[in-house]
């Protein structure tokens, strides 16, 4: 079955101000494409377990990890090993769309500092 945003699972985080679609919704495998307005800022956190890849689909980000700040624009993207301090922001005043690729599953995963 071909998978897309009008029939993914679709939640909202951040407070509600970002929109994210379940892709692939494994126990060893997940794929969310997520959307960020202009000027968000996610919460500081990490992962028990699970390895993330991040890849910018539209927009720039901002990925802070372990402190440091690295811009990733359309088309680049970053691995953020598990228990590795990170957050992502969007202090841009375009929207930001990005994939998460993360094994294991990052639900019930998540930290926050």
């Amino acid at each position: 079955m071909k998978i897309n945003k009008e029939n993914a699972e679709h939640f909202s985080w951040n407070d509600g101000s970002c929109d994210a679609w379940h892709f692939l919704k494994g126990d060893e495998l997940s794929l969310i494409s997520q959307k960020m307005p202009a000027g968000e800022i996610e919460g500081l956190h990490y992962h028990e377990k699970a390895k993330q890849y991040f890849y910018i689909l539209s927009g720039k980000a901002v990925i802070k990890i372990e402190g440091i700040d690295t811009l990733l624009e359309k088309g680049e993207g970053i691995e953020v090993a598990a228990e590795i301090v990170h957050q992502m922001l969007n202090p841009h005043e375009e929207p930001l769309e990005f994939l998460v690729v993360s094994t294991p599953t990052p639900i019930g995963d998540r930290v926050s500092v």
